[in-house]
């Protein structure tokens, strides 16, 4: 079953007093193109999300959002209490400055370089990625079952725009034969107009001569069989059970069914069949407009 390429997809978690958020949004692209937004702390972690995107998801324009908050205990930084003991042995190293005298000013002792750490950023990302990761598969899940939900509305409306051209191609294919035979008739009628006056008859070889030359001009079996071909392997396509994306295929096809369609409307200047073939057009249309959105 074909799948929609617009979607959403998000899932959280709670993991040792951080809080994770990850969400996923999907719209239409030829090509597989993605974008990760990754709090700087994290953002070593982008190739690894954007490979495991790419192994769930094959077509589309995906936008990745994370977001992260840690209450727990390590989210504190640490005084470095080796780096404080050297600060003050070197303040009560200098001379004339005894224990009785120093006064110390913690605040200005705790922007001394090295007497605050955080947490090593390397352990932060070893935290994060395993979870982040099993985050992105959870939301991978809910987009593609999104997308595949909006993929049966597009199957149904263009199972419905393929019945509408074959009943419009199944009238053109009718009206073909009762085309010849009128041009037959208004032919013949002014033939026999023009050779009133000189008292001459219409000879019967030069009528059928004529109308075999506007027959063999207004053959469209071919490209009703092609044209019939196309909306039959389209429908097949829209109906298959595999994975494989067959976006760019339908495309493809749609543009096949209107050069089809063009050529008939140019070989048959018949009024109906003219209106009948305005009508397969703009289904072609609508169809080429909706597979832009098929994965």
């Amino acid at each position: 079953m074909i799948r929609s390429m617009t979607g959403f997809g998000g899932a959280a978690t709670q993991e040792e007093g951080t809080h994770y958020a990850l969400e996923i949004r999907s719209l239409n692209n030829r090509y597989f193109k993605t974008q990760v937004r990754l709090p700087e702390e994290l953002s070593g972690l982008e190739a690894e999300l954007e490979a495991a995107l790419a192994k769930r998801i094959s077509r589309g324009s995906l936008v990745v959002a994370v977001r992260f908050s840690d209450t727990s205990a390590e989210a504190a930084a640490r005084i470095n209490v080796k780096a404080v003991q050297s600060y003050l042995d070197q303040l009560l190293g200098v001379p004339g400055l005894g224990h009785d005298s120093a006064r110390v000013d913690l605040g200005a002792l705790l922007l001394l370089p090295g007497v605050v750490v955080g947490e090593p950023g390397e352990e932060r990302l070893q935290r994060a990625r395993g979870v982040l990761l099993r985050l992105l598969d959870e939301a991978c899940g809910r987009l593609i079952a999104m997308r595949q939900r909006e993929g049966e509305m597009l199957h149904r409306e263009l199972h419905r725009h393929c019945r509408a051209i074959a009943d419009h191609l199944e009238v053109v294919v009718g009206r073909v034969p009762k085309m010849i035979e009128l041009y037959q008739g208004k032919l013949r009628q002014r033939m026999a107009s023009l050779l009133a006056e000189t008292g001459a008859s219409v000879r019967e070889e030069d009528i059928l001569r004529e109308v075999a030359v506007f027959a063999e001009r207004s053959d469209v079996a071919e490209e009703v069989a092609r044209l019939q071909g196309h909306l039959s392997q389209f429908a097949e396509i829209i109906d298959s059970d595999g994975e494989e994306p067959s976006g760019r295929t339908l495309d493809f096809i749609a543009q096949e069914m209107l050069r089809e369609a063009n050529t008939i409307a140019s070989k048959c200047l018949e009024v109906e069949v003219s209106r009948r073939i305005v009508e397969i057009k703009g289904a072609i249309d609508r169809i080429k407009e909706q597979v832009q959105n098929v994965e």
